[in-house]
């Protein structure tokens, strides 16, 4: 999925009105009814009254009411919805909602946040129609504390208080308002982007709207797919409103949500043999961190590499050997020229999970960085060493270095401050800079090179724990020595596929990294 910055969907939204002579109200009509349609098909009553269970089933004649008895009731309730809208067209499309589930036979409750000197002309206009079809905009009464339940009790809380332009930190009524559609146990949906979540970087701007959907006009908004944007947002929905397709010019996106589709795997000729698939060294494994190694390996292999070599250090070498029934194991040769003459027939270099950070480490990993052509991954403590000599990635050829950091490590290699606010921007800026290929880990990891940033979709928290980075990246060096097309991206995805498979089968809680890497193979069965 292809992804737009608020700049230019304000642009395509312009070209539309003014050059196609689309009427603004139209395309603010089509919005509107998108939401409805969402907000219609929404289970009623809202999740916090599912997750209750039993405790929150209605009493009747002296009884609980059954399933039944209370589906039945439901069904029969007049159902209501809390629009909050501001005073902008954001505003204006939830007052054109309204409107219409007004007219549907919704009991509606329509309040507008901000000022009404500032109200555009299309946000008018919708108050017009929605004032002839009986309803009203309603000020948002400040005296809150004293009127709570007016705020309180409805199904649904369509959040339209601001768009996509929002530039600034919200306070006073309007950071008020955001907490407020959460107030009772209904649905809250977000008309374009959660309020308060920036459009481009998925920062939270002081307080923001959480979303359980968010129907998101057109074409998908990178805020809404990373950073707190990606909590904020829940389900993304994305609704047509009537811009012709030819303004959304072919090349102009450079951020793109990574899903299925985009992705395939070639299959293997069938009289393909080992050195047909790649071979992958795995610089990794120091005492106390030889799982690092392990995995790493296991990974690799799970991902199809031909031959994987591991090269350890001499006093972890028995331990890993036994742990490593299909790598080749090598204890560190005493003499680094014989080490990196290793490397250098392989297709791939992994260096770094598990690798320490003493005086050897730092000299084969900067003589490995400098005489190594193939592609190199470098991970965890690879990292770690080269943040100390950066210009280090300056030196190799273009494309020709990954890198796997988390925020913490990207923070040592990059200088930022930490919590990053605008990871697209930070991880894009410094994958230009440095002309490598940066896998930016995380919820919702950001895979960037040559400006191009792509967020992945898979993935699970149950895969938030030590030992879910060494199989990425053992896996990325398999499909880098195989030459798969975008390897780190495919890598990703994969990685995400994986432990969502293995989530499916043992939970979140349990996962572990094994169970991950096990799944491979499965997922990489949908792909071919």
């Amino acid at each position: 999925m292809n992804l737009y910055t608020a700049a230019q969907m304000k642009e395509i939204d312009r070209q539309a009105i003014e050059e196609r002579g689309i009427p603004s109200t139209v395309l603010m009509e089509n919005a509107a009814q998108a939401l409805v349609r969402e907000v219609r098909s929404l289970p009623i009553p809202g999740p916090g009254f599912q997750q209750d269970g039993p405790t929150a089933y209605l009493a009747k004649d002296g009884h609980i009411l059954t399933q039944e008895e209370q589906a039945e009731f439901w069904a029969m309730r007049r159902r209501s919805a809390i629009v909050w809208c501001g005073p902008g067209n954001n505003g204006g499309d939830g007052v054109a909602a309204a409107r219409l589930l007004l007219k549907m036979g919704w009991r509606v409750k329509c309040v507008l946040v901000g000022d009404r000197e500032r109200m555009t002309d299309d946000c008018l206009e919708m108050e017009r129609r929605l004032a002839e079809a009986g309803g009203m905009l309603e000020d948002f009464d400040r005296s809150w504390e004293e009127h709570l339940q007016q705020y309180m009790g409805y199904d649904v809380a369509i959040d339209a208080l601001f768009g996509v332009g929002l530039h600034r930190d919200l306070e006073g009524d309007a950071a008020l308002a955001t907490q407020m559609t959460r107030w009772g146990t209904g649905w809250v949906v977000s008309a374009d982007v959660p309020s308060g979540i920036h459009a481009d970087t998925g920062d939270v701007m002081g307080a923001a709207v959480k979303a359980d959907v968010t129907v998101t006009f057109s074409r998908g908004k990178p805020g809404l797919f990373v950073g707190k944007g990606a909590v904020h947002s829940g389900r993304v929905v994305v609704a047509d409103i009537g811009i012709p397709e030819e303004l959304y010019p072919e090349g102009a996106c450079s951020t793109v949500l990574v899903e299925r589709e985009l992705l395939h795997l070639r299959r293997r000729p069938v009289d393909g043999h080992k050195g047909d698939f790649g071979r992958v060294f795995i610089l990794a494994g120091s005492r106390g961190y030889t799982g690092a190694a392990a995995l790493c390996a296991r990974a690799a292999v799970r991902g199809g590499a031909g031959l994987v070599t591991v090269a350890v250090p001499e006093d972890v070498y028995p331990i890993v050997a036994v742990k490593c029934d299909e790598a080749m194991v090598q204890p560190w040769a005493e003499d680094d020229e014989a080490v990196v003459e290793k490397a250098k027939g392989c297709d791939a270099a992994l260096i770094g999970p598990g690798l320490g950070q003493g005086e050897r480490a730092e000299r084969l990993v900067l003589k490995l960085m400098k005489e190594l052509t193939c592609p190199v991954i470098l991970d965890a403590d690879g990292l770690n060493l080269i943040s100390r000599h950066i210009n280090i990635l300056d030196e190799r050829e273009p494309m020709t270095t990954t890198l796997t950091p988390h925020d913490g490590e990207f923070a040592r290699l990059s200088g930022c401050e930490l919590p990053i606010r605008d990871r697209l921007g930070t991880a894009r800026a410094f994958a230009e800079r440095h002309r490598c290929i940066l896998a930016l880990k995380g919820h919702r990891t950001i895979t960037t090179a040559g400006g191009a940033c792509l967020i992945n979709s898979t993935g699970n928290p149950g895969m938030a724990k030590g030992g879910s980075g060494d199989a990425l990246a053992g896996l990325m060096a398999a499909l880098t020595a195989q030459k798969a097309a975008d390897p780190s991206v495919l890598a990703v995805w994969l990685h995400g596929r994986a432990g969502d498979l293995a989530a499916e089968d043992k939970g979140e809680y349990g996962v572990t990294p094994s169970d991950l890497i096990e799944q491979i193979p499965y997922a990489i069965k949908e792909l071919i």
